[in-house]
């Protein structure tokens, strides 16, 4: 991220999970009190302010992402501060709302959840949001730690989400990339399923075959990073598209 912002000229913050708060440094978007957008989610939208005030940075352009627990904090950063995100997205997420422990946030990351539907409805409900949401969402095949039942769970969360906004689903694209094996050197495919408001794109989804639980086009000598195809190259081309819009429109 730091090469891609050094390239088109963005800020990136950083925030960390405080030791004392969780000991393996995971944000508690299982929390009943992050649902609401207080607890982990306040003390970013909090930091995001605080820098917003202090370098001159765009409002209309702050944008949020993570991978796994990250991922479900961005998530309810964007629904609960609607006035702040202008687009969002999630890497190997789990489905949001569904949960309020830890053991059932386990059970989310493993199975879904039938109540996916749902909780957008009462996300819906309880943070209205005049503009689109707009999303991509980024998750492997492979992934045992969230199951690829999330990414599809999360994509009908997110179409509800825009559900006044008209989106039209379009064909998805298949794209090869990389190699299965030397034995067996059939290309693995990202499949990608985009959703538009007009001419706009609003919502993507990106499925990487054979890809874990990991950020695609990472470092590679570093824990949860896997080889190509480049997550943040897809994730700062989708967030260039989008400012966030102004209320009404």
């Amino acid at each position: 991220m730091n090469t891609h912002a050094a390239k088109h000229g963005f800020a990136v913050l950083y925030p960390e999970q405080s030791l004392r708060v969780h000991p393996h440094r995971c944000w508690r978007w299982y929390a009943q009190d992050a649902q609401k957008g207080e607890g982990d989610v306040a003390a970013v939208a909090s930091l995001i302010q605080e820098i917003l005030e202090t370098h001159p940075i765009d409002p209309q352009r702050v944008y949020v992402c993570g991978i796994s627990a990250g991922a479900a904090l961005a998530h309810l950063l964007a629904l609960t501060h609607p006035e702040l995100i202008a687009a969002v997205a999630l890497h190997a997420a789990p489905v949001s709302g569904v949960s309020s422990s830890a053991a059932g946030a386990y059970s989310v990351m493993q199975h879904g959840s039938l109540r996916a539907s749902a909780a957008a409805r009462r996300a819906l409900t309880r943070f209205p949001r005049t503009g689109a949401l707009p999303a991509i969402l980024i998750g492997g095949t492979d992934d045992k730690i969230v199951r690829p039942v999330n990414q599809r769970q999360l994509l009908e969360q997110f179409l509800l989400l825009n559900q006044t906004q008209g989106l039209i689903a379009q064909p998805p694209r298949e794209t090869p990339y990389g190699r299965t094996s030397k034995k067996q050197p059939r290309h693995r495919i990202v499949a990608t399923r985009d959703y538009l408001r007009g001419r706009k794109l609003i919502l993507r989804s990106v499925l990487i075959e054979g890809l874990g639980h990991a950020w695609s086009g990472g470092d590679t000598t570093l824990s949860y990073n896997a080889a190509e195809p480049d997550a943040s190259r897809l994730v700062v081309d989708f967030f260039s598209r989008h400012r966030l819009e102004p209320a009404g429109k």
